[in-house]
């Protein structure tokens, strides 16, 4: 999406559930949506920006959602 999600979520603050998935950050909590979709195989995260890498990696690491959850992430956007 080329940073349009970023910009609609810019400015909000992410929801208090969403420290129940590990996530401290937009890029974690959309991650960890992306990488539980059953057809990715890879998700290419497109920065060059250090600190933008160590937060994106921090998505591996936690818990997952389920499809409960994807539905309530999706409202959010």
């Amino acid at each position: 999406m080329n940073g349009s999600y970023f910009g609609r979520v810019s400015g909000r603050t992410l929801p208090e559930w969403a420290s129940e998935l590990d996530c401290g950050s937009w890029p974690q909590f959309s991650l960890k949506y992306i990488l539980t979709y059953p057809a990715v195989t890879c998700a290419l995260t497109e920065t060059t920006n250090p600190e933008h890498m160590a937060e994106n990696i921090g998505a591996a690491f936690g818990r997952l959602p389920d499809e409960a959850t994807k539905r309530r992430m999706r409202e959010l956007a």
